[in-house]
């Protein structure tokens, strides 16, 4: 037999178990939702290759068959026709005449191994990783084809992996979902890659967290709302709605425990535009909606979006009022801080790494800003005021410092009895 057939022979199988290693690492490496796009843009193959996809056993066998035959015949091939044709040459020099047999194949299959790792594995699955659906939407076909043609092998060696398997206990039929800490990975990472800007992954990854934060973390405490008494004379009602910065008002019977609906600004002022006598509270008082404190804010916004005041009461389990929230609550919960929402944001950075926050804060804010462990009593507070008090076990007050998380939380300002400023340092830092 010629040795250019030979070395042609033996090239083709390599390449030919580069071509099977790289279909099988595309296809599994392949994202669902990249191959799920790229078929509603109508690219070719990319059905075939989504289906495969989604079906690992229906083509694994297929690869792993092919590859394991390749290798078989490689190394048969290889070792026993080229090793022959090196013990000529290595019987010439009589150093090495008696082992010509040994050496000429191992020589061979020291060469046949490295150029099979080379173009038969390491160069094709480098590439699979670099554009795995590129090249799986190009492999789907033929690899479909050799399925279909070899699909009675292919169902032996299924059946025969489904039973070994069985071995190791019961297997699921279910495949492994993303699960959130994947993706909150995948969005460090896709920061860390210049691929999302760190204010894009920080208002992702709060999105994450709205169905998991209950309304009350983002509401308006009662204790921050201005509120109009319904009996409040017309210049006093003028003087507050003149004051305030935001244009709907909670309206009270005498206290903020005793709710009578909200107001606008808009409907007292046409009101008084037109020179209305008598009451103005009374003819322009507004029923909201009112919502449990335990729903998510996810679930309030859902619920203020269908609503056309656009603003909602919360009320405890005991039917207590404890504050307003508002579609403008949660975008703030999502996007941070607007500027004009008030004179300070609830994270100030400071020099040496060290913060001033908010006592409102939301506790999941300042968790994952300071990286804080495991919270004590979770889910009965839902402010960085609210984890001062858990940790103190009793009333805050001014110049109270507690450690925690590797942190040390001062408390720098009172608003009554609640904590109002908060500066944050690094545990041991001066």
């Amino acid at each position: 037999m010629p040795l250019i057939f030979q070395l042609t022979v033996l090239a083709l199988l390599v390449l030919l178990n580069g071509a099977f290693a790289l279909a099988e690492l595309a296809l599994v490496s392949s994202r669902r939702a990249m191959l799920t796009l790229m078929e509603r843009q109508a690219i070719r193959g990319a059905t075939r290759a989504r289906m495969l996809a989604d079906d690992p056993e229906s083509f694994l066998p297929t690869t792993q068959f092919g590859i394991t035959l390749i290798g078989i015949l490689t190394g048969v091939f290889g070792g026993d026709q080229l090793g022959e044709r090196l013990q000529g040459p290595l019987r010439k020099i009589p150093l090495l005449a008696p082992y010509a047999g040994p050496l000429g194949v191992i020589i061979t299959v020291i060469v046949i191994t490295y150029l099979t790792l080379v173009f038969g594995e390491l160069v094709p699955k480098q590439l699979a990783l670099r554009h795995p659906e590129r090249l799986a939407v190009l492999v789907a076909g033929p690899i479909s084809v050799l399925a279909k043609t070899a699909a009675p092998a292919i169902w032996a060696l299924r059946k025969t992996t489904d039973l070994v398997l069985r071995l190791f206990g019961p297997t699921s039929e279910d495949r492994r979902g993303v699960s959130e800490e994947e993706l909150k990975a995948l969005l460090v990472e896709g920061a860390e890659t210049g691929v999302l800007e760190t204010e894009e992954r920080d208002i992702i990854e709060r999105v994450l967290r709205l169905a998991d934060k209950p309304v009350r973390a983002i509401m308006t405490p009662r204790t921050e709302i201005a509120w109009i008494d319904r009996s409040a004379a017309r210049e006093d009602i003028i003087a507050q709605l003149r004051a305030a910065a935001h244009s709907r008002f909670v309206v009270c019977d005498g206290s903020v425990d005793n709710v009578a609906g909200i107001i606008l600004a808009k409907d007292v002022l046409d009101r008084l535009l037109a020179k209305q006598e008598g009451p103005i509270i009374s003819t322009v008082l507004r029923q909201p909606m009112a919502i449990p404190d335990s729903v998510s804010a996810l679930d309030a916004l859902e619920r203020l979006k269908a609503d056309s005041l656009g603003m909602a009461l919360v009320f405890d389990e005991y039917g207590s009022f404890e504050g307003v929230v508002t579609a403008a609550d949660v975008l703030e919960a999502i996007v941070g801080d607007a500027e004009d929402s008030g004179p300070s944001s609830y994270i100030e950075p400071l020099p040496d790494s060290a913060y001033e926050l908010d006592g409102l804060t939301p506790i999941d804010e300042t968790q994952a800003r300071l990286h804080l462990p495991d919270l004590p009593r979770a889910g009965g507070y839902h402010t960085l005021g609210g984890l001062i008090l858990a940790l103190l076990l009793r009333p805050a007050a001014k110049g109270d410092a507690i450690l925690f998380g590797g942190w040390k939380f001062e408390v720098m300002a009172m608003d009554g009895r609640r904590i109002d400023r908060v500066k944050v340092t690094k545990e041991g830092a001066e």
